[in-house]
């Protein structure tokens, strides 16, 4: 089985395809090749309100299902993602440029956790009693209605599934865009669901850029928005959505830390490094790309990293051997070409890579900069590419202080032996997903989330739960009401 690049039409609402000509053409570029494998239209205003109308009627059929009756369809859309899963990561290697040597373990198969994890909770989403005397109260978790999540390019596929999860669960319907670079997978997602049970409309997918986003954001029929983007685009999503008091989670930028200190395993340190730095080629926003490395350790470290990069294999994303693939667009190539001049003209010393490679794709070596200090900008600015900055520190505190000293905290890491202080630092760090001795790692059973302006709320886990339903209290009397008068 394999997928055309060009979907049957750029949208699915109210259970299929649907298309709209007056929509902006959206050009999707495959990144290895600067080759177009698609033309899709932006959602219009009539997509925009069959996508609303739809996603509410389907919204009440799904709500008054039992939560066992909804799980059994989420899992089933889990098995169906795991019997497809080839075909899915073909897809989203073309759509993102990610070798399929990656997406074959790390994508539709995250999604399919997903969906298998909280199709698994969806029956047990009860509240709770409580004893008052003679009195007794009860609550009740409820959907909130229609939710919107809006995608980035980074993981398509995973992204629709970890939105579209637990809000489904919860017994609410969502509106899905997709980022523009990237917008083929969450359309198969929105096939799979249909075929796996959900009524038609439950998960629309709808495309377009940051108007579609906006009119999606601001109807006052949703009561939910999901972001994965940004912090700059997170800070006008969460303006929006707050003038109609919505829910929200941000899942936002990062500029994490990632600690080693001397006594760690270097061959351990330097595979968490690479993992943090250029797995998807940089392009994952809790990447720890600010590695503090003990100065002690430091060399070894540096020379390490440098042999085992020779190991990059870039190239045809689709040929398995090629584990390092290009960055999604030409403007996000540009972009971190920037910001290695930059590092360059700030006097940090380049180890490795730092070229763009010639060609038709998005190819960009990856990049460590040694001797690099924090206020440079290298240090301080989200670069979502292939770009390692390694700073030196001798204490602690020292480095628990400058890890701090940053506007995200999304993510932090720490590789020692030494696991009273591994958890010591990980205590200090303000950051919402750590890592010890390893990094990167997401399972479905562990909450995703940041601090500072790294985000809102969490994905995954019981945790999301909370952030896709609401909690009902009621007070039952069972004797005579006392009044003043």
């Amino acid at each position: 089985m394999s997928y055309d690049t060009q979907p049957a039409a750029s949208h699915f609402v109210a259970g299929g395809y649907v298309e709209d000509t007056a929509g902006a053409e959206i050009e999707v570029i495959h990144p290895a090749t600067g080759a177009v494998i698609a033309r899709l239209h932006e959602a219009t205003d009539r997509i925009v309100e069959l996508a609303m109308v739809s996603a509410l009627e389907a919204q009440e059929v799904w709500a008054a299902m039992t939560g066992a009756e909804r799980g059994r369809v989420l899992r089933r859309a889990a098995d169906l993602i795991r019997e497809r899963n080839r075909a899915l990561s073909e897809l989203e290697t073309m759509d993102t440029g990610k070798p399929l040597q990656e997406t074959l373990v790390a994508d539709a198969a995250s999604g399919a956790d997903a969906l298998e994890y909280f199709g698994g909770l969806a029956g047990t989403l009860t509240g709770e009693h409580i004893q008052l005397g003679g009195n007794w109260a009860y609550t009740r978790r409820e959907p909130l209605g229609l939710c919107v999540g809006i995608g980035a390019w980074n993981y398509p596929t995973q992204i629709a599934c970890w939105k579209a999860a637990p809000a489904l669960a919860c017994g609410n319907a969502m509106i899905f865009k997709p980022s523009e670079s990237t917008p083929l997978c969450a359309l198969k997602v929105a096939e799979i669901l249909v075929e796996a049970g959900a009524p038609a409309g439950l998960f629309n997918v709808v495309q377009g850029r940051a108007e579609v986003g906006s009119a999606l954001v601001t109807d006052p029929r949703v009561a939910k928005v999901s972001l994965t983007g940004s912090v700059p685009t997170g800070r006008r999503v969460y303006a929006a959505a707050a003038a109609g008091i919505k829910s929200v989670t941000m899942e936002l930028g990062g500029k994490s830390p990632l600690i080693v200190f001397e006594d760690a395993d270097v061959e351990d340190a330097v595979g968490g490094a690479i993992l943090g730095n250029f797995y998807s080629s940089g392009q994952i926003c809790s990447n720890g790309t600010r590695v503090f490395v003990q100065k002690g350790l430091r060399d070894r470290f540096l020379r390490r990293l440098a042999e085992r990069l020779e190991g990059v294999v870039m190239g045809d994303p689709m040929d398995e051997a090629v584990n390092f693939g290009p960055l999604v667009s030409a403007a996000q190539r540009d972009k971190v070409m920037g910001y290695i001049r930059t590092g360059l003209g700030e006097g940090a010393r380049l180890v490795c890579g730092g070229e763009a490679v010639p060609g038709g794709g998005y190819f960009v070596q990856p990049t460590v900069f040694a001797d690099v200090t924090d206020g440079m900008v290298i240090a301080r600015d989200e670069i979502f590419g292939p770009v390692m900055a390694v700073l030196d520190f001798e204490h602690e505190d020292e480095v628990v202080r400058r890890a701090n000293a940053t506007e995200f905290g999304l993510s932090a890491g720490v590789f020692t032996r030494d696991l009273a202080r591994a958890h010591r630092v990980i205590g200090n760090l303000h950051a919402g997903t750590c890592f010890i001795n390893s990094y990167n790692d997401a399972p479905v059973e562990m909450p995703f989330g940041g601090m500072k302006m790294s985000g809102v709320g969490r994905e995954n886990a019981r945790a999301a739960i909370d952030h896709y339903s609401q909690l009902k209290s009621v007070f039952v009397r069972m004797g005579a009401v006392e009044a003043p008068y």
